[in-house]
């Protein structure tokens, strides 16, 4: 039996492009995650979701984790980019397509 930081040390090493969000991308059950996965989207690349409603422990453990105290927390090759507002200024710079498209274009041989 894993640990719930083994499951997330795994989620995260197993997604290139990870968000975890309340809810799911079709339906958000947030504002934040709403506006993070609205910005995800927008790339038009796959990436994985985890819905921490669902799962109350990498709800509390994610956050010690990471050291990051909120949700959405979007993952990208291992490394926290970070939540809501980062991911938006990432999204209305350019940055965040870049970096999904560039990142996608690594793992396509993965999928």
């Amino acid at each position: 039996m894993s640990t719930t930081l083994e499951n997330i040390q795994r989620q995260i090493g197993e997604n290139p492009i990870l968000i975890y969000m309340k809810g799911t991308p079709q339906l958000p059950q947030c504002g934040f995650s709403a506006q993070t996965v609205q910005a995800l989207m927008a790339c038009g690349e796959r990436f994985a979701f985890v819905n921490i409603l669902d799962n109350p422990d990498i709800r509390a453990e994610l956050p010690k984790f990471a050291n990051w105290p909120t949700f959405p927390q979007l993952w990208v090759e291992g490394e926290l980019v970070g939540g809501c507002d980062i991911v938006v200024e990432m999204h209305q710079s350019g940055e965040l397509e870049k970096l999904i498209k560039e990142t996608a274009a690594k793992h396509q041989h993965d999928a």
